[in-house]
């Protein structure tokens, strides 16, 4: 038997072996430490004691609140074997169990053998004994290498567990950084940051994660206590965290690429939302369609309209039909992951039995594949596949009919979950009926709810997309033939036009055939980075491309706005700026009303933790679970981690929302100013015609480029609008006539000349003559008179005018 395959079974099976090595044991269980609670990992002959079927994992009671912190019953039993009560024992870690006629048994004993993890007590191996005397060392000698077994499962599993956690935590920690891009979307993060706690945390099992950020301005040091809250809710579970990733990786090819990416969703129950969305993108004249077909046939003409209007068209994770014009396809080979599922099973189930299955619907291309595949890889073994129920994309439903499943058929054996909802609705489903870890059951995909079911036994393996590549891949792709041509990007493709991202095989612990489940988290990170082209991104400005997805990207993100309490632990924390982990029911919190409300809704822990950024604090993570003590020392650090972050993601949005107001501000000063230089410029340089063609312009102030182009224009405009033939210019206002004024004023002349118009310039300072003089300045072939008056009679002598009055 493969331990890490099945840890479930291995450790029941210990258990069996160790009843059956005890002379009179009738039955057994392991327990394990968790949150200073035990927990049931195994056990045998214990069903019909509690309600039902005895839960695996279930609550085991309480470990001793003074040293040396055994079980409650047997405190002394993490020094070594002890022999206690039956009654005693079950009474303290049997939850639900009822006394009934016969039972405990008179006399019963129970010896409790401790598993040493790590070289502390970490579980315990409970044997029940009949009346009689307590076993002798002889008697308990076979159990020692039984002890041991256990003792390198659990810590085996221990191990994979923390490599996976801390896989798990820098992920999180990078999911919430990647927020930080040209702005971040509050809503989102805290569908990120609840997601990752809840699959990095799985012990806890947070119901609730909000995230309360004071309105913008409104940090401090918690003194003023007349301040606004703006609280986010984050959803119960994720919802098609599938098709998140999709969005994920092609929104972040958009910002690797600087191209512009619209994500669309089309309702998985027809393909007229996709249709709509290909219109669209044919009016648009986007520069390139990815597109998840949910019904190949039905869009194919589609799919044909935009390659026509030169709009090249790609598929993601479903197939087009035969001889599409789509160029490429890029997804998965869903024959070959169905075969890996399928073997598998077989590894799980090496006496065959009965499989159920449940897909998302039949009528997808990618379950038929996976299903195909599943069936071919068991054909002649004695396992038999049932048809699949259908969820129709919807989780609710999935949970319903796998319920229905397992109650009406108990002789199942195994289960495979078609789509990524499926495998979680049978682990829910199992676990309600005390089937956990005994069904053997295989997931697709890895969102948030697998993880979680698969580090708890209950899920035993999951077949894995890389659906964050498949967007990734299909926006670098639309890229590169958008930029370089469709057929030197197709040159570098496979000539199939199958682009198969392939699947990871998942197991919490590494085996021969599977990878670790912290393996996994730190390749696909490795391949996010490996996906990206840093160097291609000014290619790709100005481009716009559509990608649409399969399933709608809902969220349930609730926010709205509070004061903030002074009598309630969220207003403690922000005062304080520290974390608080209260039990809800404790006197000294439960009169304060956020925790009141909690308790109401079920919380036993609820856990404030503060975002800080610079000193300031901006808000707060208000968690809550139906756990007592549900939050370890270890747990409250990642929070407080997670929080660090989401306060600098904060922080750095709301500089960027300050920023682009400063800027808009700016530009708005800028408009404002360039106005009035041209109102100024207009006023500095008037047209004034003083007699028929002729024409007086005064300069005043610096006559520099920008200025002498719009000079010339307003003269040359003025020319042809009077008709005249003679330009007075007077630059008596001018601050100076350097070389590069005269070289402006020689051309105005020569603008003119062409026209016929003739320039008289006036008003020269001595200073500024003998400036010209000494720099050599040549103003060419202009007629140069000293003052306007003199310019006026020039000019009323070249248009057959005269002065009827003179100045004296």
């Amino acid at each position: 038997m493969n331990t890490g395959l099945d840890v479930f079974a291995t450790l029941h099976h210990l258990v069996q072996r160790a009843v059956a090595c005890l002379p009179g044991a009738e039955r057994g269980s392991l327990l394990v430490c968790a949150r200073r609670r035990l927990v049931y990992r195994a056990a045998v002959g214990l069903d019909g004691i509690v309600p039902g079927r005895l839960h695996i994992p279930s609550d085991g009671g309480e470990l001793s609140a003074s040293a040396p912190y055994g079980p409650a019953a047997a405190p002394e039993a993490a020094l070594g074997p002890r022999v206690v009560p039956a009654a005693a024992w079950y009474r303290a870690h049997l939850p639900g169990a009822a006394a009934s006629p016969g039972w405990p048994p008179e006399g019963a004993s129970v010896l409790i053998l401790p598993v040493r993890l790590f070289g502390a007590p970490g579980a315990y191996l409970a044997l029940e004994l009949p009346a009689g005397a307590p076993p002798s060392d002889a008697d308990r000698a076979p159990l020692d290498p039984i002890v041991e077994s256990a003792r390198a499962v659990l810590e085996r599993r221990s191990l994979f567990d923390e490599k996976a956690q801390l896989a798990q935590e820098l992920r999180l920690l990078e999911d919430v950084l990647s927020a930080v891009a040209e702005s971040v979307d509050l809503l989102e993060l805290i569908e990120t940051v609840a997601d990752g706690i809840r699959s990095v945390q799985t012990g806890p099992r947070w119901s609730a994660i909000d995230l309360a950020i004071l309105e913008d301005g409104e940090g401090g040091d918690g003194a003023d206590a007349r301040r606004t809250l703006r609280v986010y809710k984050a959803p119960r579970r994720p919802l098609t965290a599938y098709w998140n990733n999709v969005r994920d990786g092609a929104l972040a090819a958009g910002r690797d690429l600087r191209v512009g990416v619209t994500f669309r969703s089309g309702m998985a129950t027809g393909p007229a939302a996709q249709e709509a969305y290909f219109e669209e993108g044919i009016r648009r004249r986007v520069d390139g369609i990815a597109i998840a077909p949910i019904d190949a046939a039905a869009l194919e003409p589609y799919i044909q309209r935009a390659v026509a209007a030169g709009i090249p068209v790609i598929a993601i994770d479903s197939p087009p039909v035969e001889g599409s014009q789509a160029s490429l396809y890029i997804g998965t080979d869903n024959r070959a992951a169905g075969r890996l599922a399928g073997e598998m099973m077989l590894r799980l189930l090496p006496q065959g039995g009965v499989v159920a299955t449940q897909a998302a619907s039949a009528a997808v291309s990618n379950a038929r594949g996976r299903l195909e595949g599943f069936r071919e890889a068991l054909a002649g073994s004695a396992i038999h596949v049932d048809a699949p129920s259908e969820n129709h994309f919807d989780a609710e439903r999935g949970l319903e009919l796998a319920l229905a499943t397992l109650r009406g058929r108990p002789e199942l054996a195994g289960a495979f979950g078609v789509c990524s909802e499926n495998g979680p609705s049978f682990a829910q489903a199992s676990r309600a009926l005390g089937r956990a870890g005994d069904l053997k059951l295989i997931a697709f995909d890895l969102i948030t709810s697998t993880v979680a079911m698969l580090q708890d036994g209950v899920i035993h393996a999951a077949v894995v997309q890389r659906e964050y590549d498949m967007g990734y891949r299909g926006v670098q792709i639309l890229h590169d033939m958008a930029t370089r041509g469709e057929e030197a990007a197709l040159a570098e493709l496979p000539a199939s036009r199958f682009l198969d991202t392939g699947v990871d095989l998942v197991t919490v612990e590494r085996t021969p055939f599977s990878t670790a489940l912290s393996d996994h988290l730190a390749l696909s990170a490795a391949r996010r980075i490996a996906n990206r082209k840093p160097d291609a991104a000014d290619r790709g400005r100005g481009l716009e491309l559509l990608v649409i997805g399969m399933a709608e990207r809902e969220s349930l993100v609730d926010d709205e706005r509070a004061p903030v309490s002074e009598d309630s632990l969220l207003g403690r924390v922000l005062r304080s700026c520290c974390s608080l982990v209260v039990d809800t029911t404790s006197s000294e919190v439960e009169r304060l009303g956020d925790v009141a409300e909690a308790r109401f809704c079920g919380a036993r822990t609820m856990a404030v933790v503060p975002l800080i950024s610079r000193d300031a604090v901006l808000g707060a993570l208000v968690l809550s679970s139906a756990q007592p003590a549900a939050c370890s020392p270890g747990d409250l650090a990642l929070l407080e981690r997670v929080a660090s972050v989401a306060a600098v993601v904060l922080e750095n949005a709301r500089l960027l929302s300050r920023i682009k107001e400063r800027t808009r501000e700016l530009e708005a000063l800028s408009r404002r100013k360039e106005a009035l230089l041209d109102t100024i410029a207009e006023l500095s340089s008037p047209v004034v015609p003083v007699a028929r063609g002729v024409l007086v312009m005064p300069i005043v102030g610096a006559l520099d480029a920008q200025r002498s182009g719009r000079f010339i224009d307003s003269m040359l405009r003025e020319i042809t609008e009077h008709q005249a033939r003679v330009v007075i210019i007077d630059v008596t206002g001018m601050a100076v006539v350097d070389a590069s004024a005269a070289s402006h004023l020689v051309q105005a002349a020569r603008a003119a000349g062409l026209l016929g118009s003739e320039v008289v310039l006036v008003g020269i300072a001595p200073e500024a003559a003998r400036l010209m003089v000494e720099q050599g300045l040549d103003l060419g072939d202009i007629v140069i008179r000293s003052t306007l008056e003199l310019g006026f009679s020039y000019a009323l002598g070249k248009t057959g005018g005269q002065l009827v009055y003179r100045r004296s």
